[in-house]
């Protein structure tokens, strides 16, 4: 059956980029296989999804074609699958991992010209690995927020020719594999003939000329494998489990753009303080005096000590509410975590009730209970 991408979204075909990321951000979100709850095979629907329809030129040929002008398969029929699509369930998708698993590329508008004298398409941009990592925060940094400097190895742009595969000083000619065209054609014999297709040159990827002296340090790919040092931020109120997208900051690839990279944020326990919502919660154990005459208890929070007065007549395990000290609160928007307000602190007062009373105690007590208390 062909994919829907926009109703896997649930957004309108006229969906606006912003509208695409904001959609997207919030599925993922909540389908994320390391989540609990999450669902693996929704994730890569969501995911596929949203790598069509965020790239200008996949999403006019998926608007065009449907899913065959993105994966290769014309009217969505699979060999066996008895839908049959346009073309008796043919399927182009054996060209997909063509060329080494990088993404092989093929131009719709040469394989239908020269099977029906028409098209026009253009190739899709290469595009680098997204990649992931885990950091661990803690409990206060989740609350309030805290930028964290990581370091990992992936294939990024050189830093000596800035991705041009050249050394510096050397000039441009034009690449003998693919003549200068940026791209290579390669004949093709299916049930219907002889046609042409035509993929990226993996020589120059796609732009037609190569250096005469090649950069040393990368060996005229434009890109290697490096450490590099990245700077998150972690947004205040930021929950265990959730993911902050740094776009571009995944693998490049050389002529096309860099992927993204996925950092997943692990939290530390708080040996006083739980998180419900935005609110915090704790408890707290007083005497039995302190509850029925009042008092002033001492209290660590995350924004420094705290007098808690505890009024007299506490009944036990009330809950004492101290405003705008809890966990700010974050905006929906897909962009950002703006604070616009705080959680409270929601503390649970106990004391414990004594097994044995001295003679003086017990003789206060018979006094209140003459009183009628």
């Amino acid at each position: 059956m062909p994919k829907d991408y926009y109703k896997t979204l649930g957004v309108e075909k006229g969906a606006s980029k912003e509208e695409l990321k904001k959609a997207f951000h919030k599925l993922a979100h909540k389908h994320h296989p390391d989540k609990q709850g999450g669902d693996e095979a929704k994730f890569k629907e969501i995911n596929e999804a949203y790598q069509i329809l965020s790239d200008d030129n996949k999403r006019a040929q998926y608007d065009r074609f449907g899913e065959a002008g993105t994966n290769g398969g014309f009217g969505g029929g699979q060999p066996g699958g008895g839908q049959g699509g346009g073309f008796g369930g043919f399927d182009f998708s054996g060209f997909q991992n063509a060329n080494g698993g990088q993404g092989f590329e093929f131009d719709l508008g040469d394989i239908f010209g020269e099977m029906f004298g028409g098209g026009g398409g253009r190739g899709q941009v290469r595009r680098g690995r997204d990649i992931s990592v885990d950091i661990q925060i803690s409990f206060k940094e989740a609350v309030f927020g805290v930028e964290r400097n990581i370091l990992i190895n992936k294939i990024s742009e050189c830093d000596t020719c800035h991705g041009s595969g050249a050394e510096a000083g050397s000039q441009m000619k034009k690449c003998a594999t693919c003549g200068g065209k940026g791209k290579v054609n390669e004949t093709r014999r299916s049930i219907f003939g002889t046609f042409q297709s035509s993929h990226e040159c993996p020589d120059c990827h796609g732009k037609g000329e190569v250096p005469d002296k090649k950069c040393k340090t990368c060996r005229g790919e434009g890109v290697y494998n490096k450490q590099t040092n990245i700077k998150v931020a972690v947004p205040a109120g930021m929950d265990a489990g959730e993911m902050i997208r740094l776009t571009g900051q995944g693998e490049a690839v050389a002529g096309g753009q860099a992927g993204d990279l996925y950092v997943k944020v692990h939290i530390e326990k708080d040996n006083i303080w739980k998180r419900v919502g935005n609110d915090l919660t704790t408890e707290i154990k007083i005497k039995l005096t302190d509850a029925l005459l009042g008092s002033d208890y001492n209290l660590e929070t995350l924004d420094g000590p705290l007098t808690l007065k505890v009024p007299a007549g506490l009944t036990y395990g009330e809950i004492l509410r101290v405003k705008a000290k809890g966990v700010p609160a974050r905006s929906a928007s897909a962009r950002g975590f703006g604070e616009t307000k705080r959680g409270d602190l929601l503390i649970r007062v106990t004391f414990p009730t004594p097994a044995k009373l001295s003679k003086t105690a017990r003789k206060a007590i018979e006094d209140l209970q003459s009183e009628g208390l």
